[in-house]
């Protein structure tokens, strides 16, 4: 193992000349011009005078160039990297990197001249080489000497940071001035919340915090560069303006459409149009709003619908316009608006964000089509591609000189001076929006990266000729113009009510209390109704029954006609349905082989006539016929009901005598009400009216039912 000799610290000249180091001169006279040039007396702790015998100074090896302080370190087996000056070799390219232009420079024609003289070391002394490069490039001696100073102890390839002017550099910065830690919590407290306030109000603040708890604080400038420097500009935004403001900070995602074709996707909003307009049944003009499918290939608008308000019949209403004029998408874009949240269309979507997902939920038409659905970010419009259509539409269509003075400006402080000095009908402003819709369509120069300067309907016309677009059928058109309801039918009849009126045919007897799915045009509620299971089968068709007014003979004989021609039908299928007749099954359980008799007891008893019945019974303190039979019992609620009912003849039940009217001859003067009243005879208003109150008794309804099972001698 090689024995390495310790590190010499302090070098004589004497010294340095005998040991013939790298980049030094080999005399005496050499090494001290070194040291007069580079002046390395006048480096604090790195000169010192010789305390032995004649004199004279000695030098700290770190003065010595680079490679030879690498050459002691060798021989004194230290293998660590020569310490460099000032900041470290990270933070001083980091330092670097920051500076202007002009200064990198500087330190660049610096770094030039180093490594030409040091190029010419080899052929020349150091010294020559310094003199003939200052007296070409026109500095002194001096100041190439010090720029060796610069870089003195550092590795070659880091000089050029360490080259820049030292006015620049960190370590001759001032030094940072502090506050108490308070200040700064303060400061973050109060600036960094979702109110915004501004910097200046919140440094006030911050101050009188600071004069009454005695704190030191900082000066305004410095206190905002030191929260700009501690705080990252984004997490001020976030802090300060919320997720939605943190989104701002982010560019929007750039999407390839190449890929697509033509109608294999599109995309759907509404937008409020800056554009008063006279709407039939209103007082006042309004700002209408539409609704529009652009093809997310090409861009071009395919269909829109115009309306008083964002709604799902206008949203269905301009699908229906794509499917019939186009063909059916197989991707569709939706805002997350009600409008496009609706059932009718998303029904069955699971992550549909409006609205409650049920399992029962039929499916909305898209669903039905097979078209799948994308829902864009709510409250970020560039997830949008038709938000740029509506840009031009609002910068064009709603300022076209034919709607001057009806313009309303596209925010609330931008209203032009002849604000509301007109509103346009409604038919002029459909004609101005169409052709505005077409221009948008068809203008040229377009530079998206399918259209290539082209226009949206070149675009649009070029890939659908060869694209495999699936066409819609009459059926799958009818479901786009039907709006769809869940409805329970009768339980008995079967027959739907929707918005009051009422929907039949006879086949929906048989699906009398089940739920169904009913679509019906709610333009037009009188044009009937398609019902459809939950799962989205058709069963039918039911037609609108019309309210008729009460007196009307023609609607009565219509009705009885339809009953008749139903109830003929039904007979016809109940023959076809029993081969064999009743009276064909009593015949041949005639013919079976007669049992033998057996002796019956008369089990049914002939009764007299009412009045006759009453009379015997006066009589007789009694019913006529003793058989022991259960007496219903009677609830308290009953008993109150009772009482009440006593009441209202202004008698009590503890003051009734056995000789007023009991439970049986209340019940059989009901009966007795009754039997005139079918039979056509006068019944007075008193008498119906206690009948009437009566009738609704629980005594009334059990006795009822007693007395049809078992007859009157049974009622107690």
């Amino acid at each position: 193992m090689k024995d390495f000799a310790p590190l010499k610290d302090w070098w004589t000249v004497a010294e340095l000349a005998e040991a013939r180091l790298p980049d030094l001169p080999a005399t005496r006279q050499g090494i001290e011009a070194v040291a007069k040039s580079q002046d390395w007396r006048a480096q604090p702790g790195r000169a010192r005078r010789r305390q032995a015998r004649g004199g004279g100074w000695e030098y700290h090896w770190r003065l010595l160039p680079v490679r030879t302080q690498r050459q002691l370190l060798a021989e004194a087996g230290q293998v660590e990297e020569v310490a460099a000056p000032g900041a470290d070799r990270a933070e001083r390219w980091r330092w670097f990197e920051a500076l202007p232009e002009a200064t990198k420079k500087v330190a660049a024609d610096r770094l030039a001249v180093l490594r030409e003289i040091e190029s010419l070391t080899p052929v020349s002394t150091k010294y020559l080489a310094v003199a003939m490069v200052a007296n070409r490039i026109g500095k002194s001696e001096r100041t190439i000497w010090n720029w060796f100073g610069l870089v003195e102890g550092v590795d070659p390839a880091d000089w050029l940071p360490y080259l820049a002017p030292r006015h620049r550099a960190g370590a001759n910065a001032a030094p940072k001035a502090e506050a108490a830690k308070d200040f700064y919590h303060w400061l973050l407290a109060d600036f960094l919340r979702l109110e915004a306030p501004s910097f200046r109000s919140c440094y006030r603040r911050v101050l009188r915090l600071c004069e009454h708890h005695g704190v030191a604080p900082l000066t305004e400038r410095t206190a905002k560069r030191w929260l700009d420097r501690e705080v990252p500009r984004v997490r001020q935004v976030f802090l300060r303006e919320g997720e939605r403001g943190l989104m701002k900070c982010f560019p929007p995602q750039i999407r390839d459409r190449s890929g697509l074709s033509a109608l294999e996707g599109v995309n759907a909003d509404c937008h409020k149009i800056d554009v008063f307009v006279t709407w039939p049944g209103f007082d006042k003009p309004i700002r209408p709003q539409i609704v529009a499918f652009q093809d997310l290939y090409s861009g071009k608008i395919l269909s829109w619908r115009v309306d008083v308000d964002p709604n799902k019949v206008a949203v269905m209403s301009a699908f229906k316009d794509l499917l019939q004029n186009w063909g059916i998408p197989q991707h569709c874009l939706f805002d997350n608006g009600h409008e496009f949240a609706n059932k009718w269309l998303t029904g069955g979507a699971p992550t549909r964000f409006r609205f409650k997902v049920r399992e029962e939920e039929p499916l909305g038409v898209l669903a039905l089509l097979g078209v799948k659905i994308h829902w864009a970010t709510p409250g970020h419009g560039q997830a949008k591609p038709i938000e740029r259509a509506f840009l031009d539409l609002a910068s064009d269509v709603a300022k076209d000189p034919r709607f001057a003075g009806a313009y309303v400006g596209h925010k609330p402080d931008a209203k032009p001076e002849n604000y509301m000095s007109r509103a346009v009908e409604l038919e002029d402003f459909l004609a101005v929006v169409a052709e505005g819709i077409a221009e948008h369509n068809a203008r040229q120069g377009r530079l998206s990266a399918t259209a290539e300067g082209r226009s949206f309907d070149e675009t649009f016309a070029e890939s659908y000729a060869r694209a495999p677009v699936r066409k819609a059928t009459d059926e799958q058109l009818r479901l786009c113009l039907m709006a769809q309801q869940v409805c329970k039918l009768h339980k008995t009849h079967g027959r739907m009510t929707l918005h009051k009126n009422g929907y039949w045919s006879d086949w929906m007897n048989e699906l009398a209390g089940q739920t169904v799915v009913a679509r019906f045009n709610p333009e037009d509620l009188h044009a009937g109704a398609y019902i459809y299971s939950l799962a989205g089968e058709f069963l039918g068709y039911a037609e609108c029954q019309e309210k008729s007014e009460f007196f009307d003979l023609a609607s009565a004989q219509a009705a009885a006609k339809e009953r008749s021609r139903h109830l003929k039908a039904q007979r016809r299928a109940a023959k076809e349905l029993r081969p064999v007749s009743v009276g064909g099954l009593a015949r041949e359980l005639d013919k079976l082989p007669k049992r033998a008799e057996a002796q019956v007891d008369a089990k049914v008893v002939k009764l007299a006539n009412l009045e006759e019945i009453r009379r015997l019974e006066q009589r007789q303190k009694g019913p006529l016929i003793a058989r022991p039979m259960a007496t219903p019992q009677t609830t308290p609620e009953q008993e109150a009901q009772l009482l009440d009912f006593a009441e209202s003849f202004g008698t009590r039940k503890a003051e009734l005598e056995p000789a007023q009217e009991n439970a049986r001859d209340r019940f059989f003067r009901a009966r007795e009400i009754e039997a005139r009243s079918e039979a056509g005879e006068p019944v007075g208003r008193e008498e119906a009216a206690w009948y009437r109150r009566y009738s609704e008794t629980p005594e009334y309804r059990s006795n009822l039912t007693i007395f049809d099972r078992f007859g009157a001698d049974s009622i107690r």
